[in-house]
């Protein structure tokens, strides 16, 4: 299912986007019609519309398609809004820009999901903060970590401070609270979450060389949840860990929104 505008996608209208790669996105996990945070996502949506396109993106419009696109089904999947102007051309991106809203849809995993070893490796995203379509960096230093024998990547700095994983959020719990890296990230809504409904939380640096004293290791996004990290580079972590069963047990706990 591809909806752009709320009518089928044509082939013509997925090349722009493949062809161009210059739009943002959010991925929602939905069950029984309803989504976690999605207040969260329209919120996102809107303001990456800004930054990329300078346009005021209509919250209640995306809404309609997302409920347009999702009614029938049933169970839980994941509906992924993608914002871009099929009619914006690679030799004029200063064009006036009418982006437009596809909906798409992708079965979901079970939770939990089974833990990852990650790697880490040198990188940050262009414009962290936004959730744009750019994902090749990204998506290259997860194929050669796949190629070194590792699941996922994690991203650092020059000195080896952490920051995010490709497509999803680090936490670590040091034995007293669970610590986010300090560092230029997308904020992910999962994680905005988790901040909202857990006490002891706390923002701070985090290096490769903090990782023995860390007791456990988690990522979050929507598709998910609370994923156990049992390894960065040779450093290893527990797949069950007392906090990771907190986290997911609070996180299950806050109300799913209508659509």
């Amino acid at each position: 299912m591809a909806e752009l505008n709320g009518v089928p996608v044509t082939p013509d209208e997925l090349k722009a986007l493949a062809l161009m790669n210059y739009g943002h996105f959010t991925s929602m996990r939905m069950e029984d019609h309803r989504i976690r945070g999605f207040s969260h996502h329209l919120e996102r949506l809107v303001r990456d519309c800004r930054v990329l396109f300078s346009h005021e993106l209509d919250r209640q419009q995306v809404r309609d398609y997302v409920r347009q696109a999702t009614a029938g089904r049933e169970g839980a999947f994941v509906v992924r809004v993608t914002i871009y102007d099929p009619d914006l051309e690679l030799g004029h991106p200063g064009a006036q820009a009418e982006p437009k809203i596809l909906v798409t849809t992708r079965p979901a995993g079970t939770w939990p999901m089974t833990p990852i070893r990650v790697q880490s490796r040198p990188y940050v995203r262009e414009l962290p903060e936004q959730k744009h379509v750019g994902l090749f960096g990204a998506i290259r230093h997860r194929r050669n970590a796949q190629l070194d024998g590792f699941d996922d990547c994690v991203f650092t700095d020059a000195d080896m401070f952490i920051s995010e994983g490709a497509t999803w959020n680090i936490g670590f719990f040091d034995g007293h609270q669970v610590i986010w890296p300090n560092a230029e990230i997308l904020q992910g809504v999962t994680m905005r979450l988790l901040q909202q409904v857990h006490d002891a939380m706390s923002l701070g640096p985090v290096n490769v060389s903090d990782l023995p004293r860390m007791e456990a290791a988690f990522a979050t996004n929507t598709a998910v949840g609370v994923r156990a990290i049992t390894a960065i580079n040779d450093v290893e972590f527990p797949d069950a860990h007392p906090i990771l069963e907190t986290l997911r047990k609070e996180y299950e706990e806050i109300p799913a929104e209508a659509v």
